[in-house]
């Protein structure tokens, strides 16, 4: 299940975000999956992407590095996230800053188990500009969601 809910920071192109998302998948196994580059080049980016693995640098501690490089499957381009986290709480919250995006656009994810095989993932975003907000920014987020939820049910299955 996902909820997203979006507004508008006043005076400026900047808002906020906030989506929620059930996983069937426990906390500690969701959250190496968010901290793990042998994890997350399985389902980082949109439908139409991959992050290859050597495009990945997840260094989980406080002013760590998290970067990825995302590669268009038909050949057109690259995209690249460069990162800095601030805080790891394992397993229950996960934030980092993108210094370079506009406003400095920081995402905080908290993990809560809900019961032993079922966790929610709040993600709030804060300083996200507009073209980050748009409809089809949007779905290509809630794809990336889908695929870690086809990736995680591939994980629980050959548990």
């Amino acid at each position: 299940m996902t909820d997203t809910h979006a507004s508008e920071t006043s005076g400026s192109d900047l808002g906020e975000l906030t989506l929620v998302r059930t996983y069937a998948a426990p906390i500690e196994l969701l959250f190496d999956c968010m901290t793990q580059a042998e994890h997350l080049c399985h389902f980082w980016g949109p439908v139409g992407v991959h992050t290859p693995i050597d495009g990945i640098v997840v260094e989980p501690h406080a002013g760590g590095r998290f970067e990825t490089r995302m590669v268009s499957d038909d050949g057109s381009g690259e995209f690249t996230m460069k990162a800095v986290f601030v805080e790891i709480e394992r397993p229950t919250r996960i934030v980092w800053t993108e210094p370079e995006v506009e406003g400095g656009m920081t995402s905080a994810l908290t993990f809560r188990a809900i019961d032993e095989g079922h966790t929610e993932v709040t993600t709030h975003q804060t300083n996200v500009p507009a073209m980050y907000r748009s409809p089809e920014a949007q779905a290509g987020m809630q794809s990336s969601f889908d695929k870690c939820d086809a990736y995680l049910e591939t994980l629980v299955a050959s548990s």
